[in-house]
């Protein structure tokens, strides 16, 4: 009898110190996910933290270098060409600024009365450039976006196509006009008249300090005689994007801040902010 008691209490004990052992081995594979996941979120913050950083760069150096706003912005500035990679621990911070207004601005193809004749050309003449099926600026009519990502709910719109003209139009304020000291030479290219080799070799010859007046411009020996007309263009900007683009370790962020200067008071304000995977940037040729 006394061994059979002692026998239960042998395999009693065992029991308990095996529970013991579980319950013990669960909490600490807790500790461990919990550890984890304020690593990664340290991890996180210390990426947005770096990547803010970089935008609040890009912010005082636009303010510094682009004060007046009848002077042309030109893509050989200081405030382009001065774009830092910031070297951190076991890291690294780029920064890349661009002039909107390089960009084409759909906003005039929105409106409820039809665009511009000029306008629906260069538009059509665009997705051409980009080997498309073109979208009829019609569809656009009356339409009130508020993102260029909602395109992709109209009609004859599909992911091809946006995936191909995202990275050359913008959505602005109606008074934005194509920038010719920043258009790359696909935008130059849309203009009456300008074939694709004549879009490389203008941008090629572009003034680094860009053109000071649209007739500067149109008057180039190149561009005299092929109705080059001066709707819709301009040489200076107020909206610029930054992209900043942080590497830590093996991780990753993109960080995407478009800013915009007050034409009355000259003060920068951030109109949108965008936290996006990392991707390679399609290059403006």
């Amino acid at each position: 009898m006394r061994r059979n008691q002692r026998g239960i209490a042998l395999i009693t004990v065992l029991l308990v110190m095996s529970l013991a052992l579980l319950i013990t081995a669960g909490l600490l594979r807790s500790h461990r996910l919990a550890l984890n996941s304020s690593a990664q979120q340290i991890h996180q913050l210390q990426l947005r933290t770096l990547a803010f950083a970089g935008e609040i760069w890009a912010r005082e150096h636009l303010r510094t270098l682009i004060r007046d706003p009848m002077v042309a912005v030109a893509s050989g500035q200081a405030w382009a060409s001065s774009q830092p990679q910031l070297r951190i621990d076991d890291g690294q911070i780029d920064v890349v600024i661009e002039d909107l207004a390089g960009r084409f601005n759909i906003s005039p193809l929105l409106a409820k009365g039809p665009a511009s004749d000029v306008m629906e050309q260069r538009w059509m003449r665009l997705q051409t450039l980009l080997e498309l099926t073109p979208l009829d600026a019609s569809v656009l009519q009356g339409q009130s976006l508020s993102d260029i990502s909602q395109l992709r709910v109209l009609p004859g719109v599909d992911s091809q196509w946006y995936m191909r003209m995202q990275p050359w139009i913008v959505l602005l304020g109606k008074d934005a006009v194509l920038n010719i000291n920043t258009a790359p030479a696909t935008l130059l290219a849309t203009l009456e008249g300008v074939t694709p080799e004549l879009a490389r070799a203008l941008v090629t010859t572009r003034p680094l300090q860009g053109y000071a007046s649209v007739q500067d411009f149109t008057f180039t020996p190149a561009l005299i005689g092929l109705g080059v007309q001066a709707a819709g263009l301009g040489i200076s900007s107020r909206w610029f994007r930054i992209t900043t683009d942080v590497r830590l370790g093996q991780s990753r962020l993109r960080l995407e801040s478009d800013v915009v200067r007050d034409p009355h008071t000259g003060e920068w304000h951030l109109l949108q902010r965008r936290l996006l995977a990392p991707r390679h940037r399609e290059p403006f040729v």
